[in-house]
């Protein structure tokens, strides 16, 4: 195979045409079979392969700079520097990040997986390279929907206007994570791409220039076109902010993606690439997949695309997606708002049955929530679905567009918590403490599939102010009991210990309280429901315990424990305030893992983990006695 012998960008110079073809297709070979045995992201890597052999075949990472935006259409650029052998790992525990990583390699420059920041980057380093007398080149390749975001917009105009160099490669494939939204990617390829308008024009031409006067007529028509293209087409929109333009070119042949940078690789000042890809490349299931081009995959069969993991129960996102149909079908009022992930936040059901009521952004979270308070000023009822990584980009503009406007905007916060293989950036761990730092917000966590639905239900009814709702990934437990309004629910009653759950943990806690049990030691177990406001009554039963110990799937600083201990030491009762211990995850960027199991329990947040951490307070308390 000529993939063995690829141990850095150096050998893929070596390589003449048809061995570059070839290894093309070994490479979109090696890709499936590694992601069907470890899942991750395909579709956008298969669709990057030419890409990527072309950039590093003029370019010389890591001297120069490549940042891939988003991250995930990194595995090739992974492969071609030394790391294949690594793929056995993909996003496994200690194994091969989903994204580029600067522990990994020097070619990482960027850990980059939140869309729309390659730009920035770019202009940054450029900057800094231009100001230190570096002739050094920086690459952002953006794509995959990145310039749905209006942070790319920002950098571009300040890259135009700084005139630094920098080459920006456009990874056009329509897609985002579902197709790409917005005015600007339908004209990004809309003349320059379709072959009826080629044809057409090339036989016009020909026919006008065989009439008397006909070349002076054809140049006027091209004069009278170019001017036209000043409103719609690429090269006009990018060079209006002083950045030049050189496409479309076929992102699939590498000797044109060759030519075009080693054309603009000694370009001064910044320059577009506008490369077209096929996302899902080369495997028919993903090119097949019009929704998602098997965009993030779990295990599947290489054969035929389908999946193979564990069959899984249902989960929190299609409790959402039930009860979201439900309530807008009742309610006329209703809008649903995502930022390029309807299928995956449960939207599609919703979206088919009432069309014109969702709204698909792009990759812009800030606008979704500042356009959601404009909604609910003007009498709507917005529904804002995103993953609760994707939320922390607009905590501005939900504290003060939402938030002190007092406005009904729903916040409904999938991937909550930690979510495993996709690492740092995409665990969902901030979103508790930043959104208890807005006033008036009520923040709900369902515990169970019913309590999602019940809790939304509760979202709709409250009309004076901000609700959340956050749920983790993965399977939701079921419940004949739910809890009412914004009460918590008492699940066990005991004398020793309280212990109050925040979501699924709930039903940890409840199992350690078990083990607990058998060490003599009695406790109480609240399904908290509510993080804010607290129910007074949750409050009072918990104080009348020596100990109390909360536990939740986000950061222990700023989050429901803290305001738990601070809500307790406030009662006003003549005993003094309990002990209260917060179980949650430290403040630190936590590592991938193949599940979030896996990372629970290294923080001792799984069953024997709570109840060892519980059993260990209760003696430092008491010295082992019970009450």
């Amino acid at each position: 195979m000529l993939l063995d012998q690829i141990t850095g960008p150096a050998d893929l110079r070596q390589l003449d045409d048809e061995q570059l073809r070839w290894l093309a297709g070994e490479i979109r070979e090696f890709i499936v079979d590694a992601v069907s045995r470890t899942g991750g992201h395909l579709g956008s890597n298969l669709g990057a392969v030419e890409l990527t052999l072309a950039l590093h075949r003029v370019f010389d990472s890591p001297r120069d700079v490549i940042i891939w935006d988003t991250g995930h259409q990194a595995y090739v650029h992974k492969l071609v520097t030394g790391r294949r052998d690594d793929f056995t790992g993909l996003r496994q525990r200690e194994g091969l990040s989903g994204y580029p990583c600067r522990e990994e390699s020097e070619h990482d420059w960027v850990e980059n997986s939140h869309a729309s920041t390659s730009l920035s980057w770019a202009h940054g380093l450029s900057t800094a390279f231009a100001q230190r007398g570096e002739d050094r080149r920086v690459i952002a390749v953006i794509g995959d929907g990145s310039m749905t975001g209006g942070m790319a917009y920002e950098a571009l105009n300040n890259l135009g206007h700084s005139g630094n160099r920098c080459i920006i490669v456009l990874n056009d494939n329509g897609r985002s994570y579902a197709p790409t939204i917005g005015k600007l990617s339908e004209n990004v390829v809309r003349l320059r791409l379709d072959p009826r308008y080629v044809s057409n024009k090339q036989r016009a031409e020909r026919l006008i220039d065989r009439l008397p006067l006909g070349r002076w007529v054809n140049r006027s028509l091209r004069s009278a076109a170019a001017g036209a293209r000043e409103f719609f087409e690429p090269p006009a929109f990018f060079e209006t902010l002083g950045v030049r333009y050189v496409g479309p070119i076929d992102g699939h042949d590498i000797d044109a993606l060759e030519q075009a940078f080693e054309l603009v690789a000694d370009y001064d000042g910044p320059i577009v690439v506008h490369a077209i890809t096929r996302k899902g490349k080369g495997y028919e299931p993903a090119e097949l997949d019009e929704e998602k081009n098997l965009h993030d995959t779990g295990l599947f069969d290489p054969n035929t695309g389908e999946g193979t993991g564990p069959s899984k129960g249902p989960d929190f996102t299609k409790a959402f997606s039930e009860v979201l149909l439900e309530e807008g079908t009742e309610r006329p009022e209703l809008v649903a708002i995502t930022a390029a992930m309807p299928g995956s936040t449960g939207m599609l059901p919703f979206a088919e049955a009432a069309p014109d009521r969702v709204i698909d952004v792009g990759i812009a979270e800030q606008h979704a929530i500042t356009a959601a308070a404009g909604m609910a000023a003007g009498g709507l009822r917005p529904v804002v679905a995103l993953y609760s990584t994707f939320f922390t980009r607009a905590v501005d503009q939900m504290t003060f567009d939402v938030g002190l406007h007092g406005l009904p905007v729903v916040l409904c916060l999938d991937r909550a918590g930690i979510t495993g293989p996709d690492g740092a950036s995409h665990h969902g761990i901030f979103d508790l403490a930043l959104l208890s730092r807005i006033p008036g917000i009520t923040i709900l966590a369902p515990s169970s599939y019913e309590e999602l639905q019940a809790m939304f239900r509760t979202a709709m009814d409250l009309t004076d102010g901000p609700v959340a709702l956050r749920w983790s990934r993965g399977t939701a437990p079921r419940s004949d009991e739910i809890g009412s309004g914004l009460a918590a629910r008492r699940l066990r009653e005991g004398t020793d210990v309280c212990l109050l759950g925040v979501g699924p943990m709930v039903w940890r806690a409840e199992e350690a309280a078990e083990l607990l049990a058998d060490q003599g030691v009695s406790c109480s177990v609240w399904d908290a429901r509510a993080v804010r406001p607290l129910d007074p009554a949750m409050l009072e039963a918990a104080a009348d315990h020596r100990l109390v110990v909360t536990v939740e799937d986000g950061e222990r600083e700023g989050g429901f424990g803290s305001a738990v201990q601070d809500a307790l030491a406030r009662l006003d009762r003549s005993a003094a305030a309990p002990r209260v211990v917060v179980l949650g995850i430290p403040v630190e960027f936590l590592p991938h893992a193949a599940s979030p199991a896996e990372i629970h329990a290294d923080l001792g947040l799984d069953t024997p983990g709570i109840a060892a951490s519980t059993f260990k307070a209760w003696n430092a308390q008491t010295g082992g006695a019970s009450a």
